[in-house]
């Protein structure tokens, strides 16, 4: 074919183009496992995080993150129940991917759904800390519909499983400088200590507008606002009202409380 033919150029165009996209394809598809199991890492670093076994900051090694997770019992919760369940596995188990499967997905009653999720698993996965003395730490995923993003983190209770031990996001795509915040140590810090129930078991944990007043009759229950980060610090409410609510873990705490176990 002639080196000047119009058809020769565009055939070699399509067949360079065509090369490219196998390329492309390939090393896309060999990298998925290695771009999964840096997401698992980066999660199981933000719930070690919060589980009290170990400091985690920016120095600690890969190693030490996977030893400090293999600590910990996964366990699956039937939301609707209230209880354990343990015909799934939860070291493979998607709750965000099975909101949608008909087995496993319900829908969420609009009046309820302040999370703006739609739908959610009927089983979700929590981790368990226990020593010799009993359970430390229960470790609850949370996840809700922020101002321009999904916010997904995981809040720890203490074995009153009312006190939080600790908060952290780590998916999030908030306004730079403004909704991101909250993924600031200082601010997360401001929830250790404070509680979701009062002593007639209503939920009254929130986000405060403002700085909240340790005198106040609800400083027990608030975390410092962000300022001009209203809707996402709202978000952040609603998320964790909605996943302690009960349609969340609500009837689960409470049989875990009453029982001391529901295995």
């Amino acid at each position: 074919m002639d080196n000047e033919s119009p058809l020769k150029a565009i055939m070699v165009v399509t067949a360079t183009a065509l090369v490219c996209s196998i390329l492309v394809t390939v090393t896309a598809v060999s990298l998925q496992p290695i771009q999964r199991a840096y997401r698992d890492l980066e999660r199981n670093r933000h719930i070690v995080g919060v589980s009290g076994l170990l400091e985690v900051t920016d120095d600690v090694p890969d190693r030490q993150i996977v030893m400090a997770f293999q600590g910990l019992d996964a366990r699956l919760v039937d939301l609707d129940r209230g209880v354990f369940d343990d015909d799934v596995n939860p070291d493979t188990f998607d709750a965000r991917k099975a909101a949608s499967d008909p087995e496993f997905g319900v829908p969420i009653p609009a009046a309820q759904d302040i999370a703006a999720l739609g739908r959610r698993s009927r089983l979700v996965t929590v981790y368990v800390v226990e020593d010799a003395d009993g359970l430390q730490r229960i470790i609850f995923p949370v996840y809700g519909k922020g101002m321009w993003s999904m916010l997904s983190g995981f809040l720890a209770l203490e074995s009153d499983l009312n006190t939080i031990a600790g908060i952290t996001f780590h998916e999030q795509g908030e306004t730079a400088g403004i909704g991101d915040r909250i993924l600031a140590p200082n601010w997360q810090a401001r929830w250790r200590g404070r509680k979701l129930y009062d002593a007639q078991d209503t939920l009254r944990f929130r986000i405060a507008k403002a700085a909240v007043d340790p005198a106040a009759p609800d400083a027990a229950f608030e975390v410092d606002g962000l300022t001009g980060a209203t809707v996402t610090a709202d978000a952040v409410t609603n998320l964790v009202r909605y996943w302690f609510g009960p349609h969340g873990f609500a009837k689960f705490l409470d049989n875990y409380s009453a029982a001391g176990d529901t295995r």
